[in-house]
């Protein structure tokens, strides 16, 4: 039984079969064009979508366009150390504003601002409410600070998305970089000097400037501003050879990223604008100028200095009464003579020592990357003047210019522009100097590091050969000069074939009682409390911890500097 209906299924599937395949040829015509036509079908509708498709793309493209067209205008290109280090860089940001008009309780919106935002001034944002315009509330905020507005739900709190100018670096690069205004306009430094290249290139710049060595040159200036209660101070270091800058610090300094109004003057870039007489640091340039023109060798002797001579009624003495009275050209700068410098200096004469000071782009504004320039005080030459400028008494110039001069004079004589931005082109090198002077003066350079008589002592850091000239002066005042000192530092190394010059200057230091000095010379002795307030015992100081922590970088990424 159970066979028979299994045999009668079968039957009947098989029948059925024989059924479909048995249809009339009107039917199979008829199933062929509905094919026909069920394939046109999802064709056209393929095709319909696409179409749509298109138009929405279309649609947005436009839409996005008429978004990006305003934010293109806040478009910054990002500037780089030379590393590849982000300093300046233009982000995608969120700005929460307020639309007054659609305020619908002020007193609970201001409330509710005040508990997530309790540092506002919201007297000002009151008046800002009052007068119904849109404004912005909180520029760039934070992804936290963001979900907590949006769930108050209140409709007056409009979010827009925007470009904006971040400094990941802070308060590092601040007197390099500089501001831009709330028109994303440039205000001062690079993004001034570089304003419109930086809203046309897509391209990073890239600076000549190193982040690591910015930030150790920058801990050590704050540790000392503390140490010797500094007004300020400044540092760079350059290469000699090609004047690109790895480092440029003044202090005190802002972060980038809290822009503001800056007036107060202690905020000046004391390399670049501050303009300082530096004092016995010229007189390396006064024995460069009589190598120069061949008037005199190290070794020449000059006998009978006396301890002080008059000058229009003015005296002018040997900063230590313990100078002998006989030295060679070479112990005049070792032991830093005044009078000995003078000497020097008039028999180089006025016109003479006028040009090589002229020469080495130290007596008018320098052209530089950055418009935050000084220009050198008018100097107003005459017998007296010529001999107080060759011990740098009265004569002014800034940091970044004698630290250009000296790179020329231990640089073999050729003649070097400073600069902040980093470019593939090799300039051709122009003599402006005697090559016998850098060959001369290095050796006498390094002895006022490693002698007893030399002024320079602590910044014997081994293995760098630091060779440099002290400089303390008086700073001047309406009337005459005050009891305020600029102490500075400049330093070239290794002495054997120069490749960096480290300028360091101390704005206003003061002594120390409680500061441990310890001496560099491999002698273990160590000195408590600063002696004088003189640049040997501060800028000469800072300069030995400086190399001590760049040192290894130096030697390990620019070892190949020329």
């Amino acid at each position: 039984m159970n066979n028979k209906k299994s045999r009668i299924f079968l039957e009947d599937y098989q029948s059925n079969f024989k059924y479909q395949k048995s249809k009339s040829n009107l039917n199979i015509i008829f199933n062929r064009v509905a094919f026909i036509f069920f394939i046109f079908f999802i064709i056209f509708f393929i095709y319909s979508i696409h179409l749509i498709h298109l138009g929405s793309r279309k649609a947005k493209i436009e839409i996005k366009n008429k978004i990006k067209e305003p934010l293109n205008k806040l478009y910054r290109a990002d500037i780089e150390d030379r590393n590849g280090n982000y300093i300046g860089k233009t982000i995608n940001s969120i700005d929460i504003g307020i639309s007054p008009s659609k305020i619908i309780d002020e007193k609970k919106l201001i409330l509710n601002l005040k508990y997530i935002f309790p540092e506002k001034n919201y007297a000002e944002i009151k008046k800002k409410i009052k007068k119904g315009n849109f404004f912005y509330f909180e520029k760039k905020i934070s992804n936290k600070n963001y979900v907590k507005l949006m769930q108050l739900g209140d409709k007056s709190l409009e979010p827009r998305d925007n470009l904006t100018r971040i400094y990941p670096q802070k308060n590092l690069f601040s007197h390099i970089i500089g501001q831009i205004d709330d028109e994303n306009n440039g205000i001062s430094g690079l993004e001034k000097s570089l304003d419109e290249n930086l809203k046309k290139n897509q391209k990073s710049i890239k600076l000549t400037v190193d982040k690591d060595i910015q930030f150790l040159i920058r801990e050590e200036l704050i540790k000392f501003n503390e140490i010797f209660d500094t007004k300020g101070s400044a540092v760079i270091l350059m290469n000699v050879n090609n004047g690109e800058i790895l480092s440029l610090v003044s202090l005190p300094d802002f972060d980038l990223n809290k822009r503001e109004k800056i007036t107060n003057v202690n905020f000046i870039n004391r390399v670049s604008k501050g303009v300082y007489e530096f004092g016995s640091v010229f007189k390396t340039f006064t024995l460069a100028a009589a190598f120069d023109q061949n008037i005199i060798e190290p070794e020449t002797q000059f006998v009978d200095l006396p301890k002080s001579l008059s000058c229009a009624g003015f005296p002018i003495r040997e900063y230590d009464d313990k100078i002998p009275s006989n030295l060679t050209a070479e112990q005049i700068l070792i032991r830093s003579g005044n009078i000995g410098s003078v000497r020097i200096g008039q028999k180089i004469g006025q016109e003479k020592f006028k040009l090589f000071l002229s020469k080495l782009g130290l007596l008018e504004k320098i052209n530089f990357d950055i418009e935050e320039v000084g220009k050198p005080i008018k100097f107003n030459w005459g017998k007296c003047s010529l001999a107080t400028a060759s011990f740098g008494h009265g004569i002014t110039t800034t940091l970044l210019q004698l630290a250009k001069g000296y790179s020329i004079i231990v640089n073999g004589g050729h003649n070097i522009k400073p600069s902040l931005i980093k470019t593939n082109t090799k300039n051709k090198k122009e003599k402006i100097l005697n090559e016998e002077v850098s060959r001369k003066i290095l050796p006498i350079l390094r002895k006022i590091v490693t002698t007893k008589e030399g002024t320079a002592s602590l910044a014997n850091v081994a293995g760098y050969e630091i060779g440099g000239k002290t400089g303390t002066a008086q700073k001047s005042v309406a009337g005459g000069y005050s009891r305020k000192k600029i102490n500075t530092f400049v330093s070239v190394f290794p002495t054997s074939k120069p490749k960096f010059v480290l300028a360091v200057m101390l704005d206003e230091p003061k002594t120390n009682k409680d500061y441990i000095y310890n001496y560099r010379d491999g002698s273990n002795v160590k000195y408590k409390g600063t002696p004088f307030n003189t640049a040997g015992w501060t800028t000469v100081e800072v300069t030995g911890q400086i190399v001590e922590k760049i040192g290894p970088i130096l030697a390990t990424n620019y070892s190949e500097v020329n």
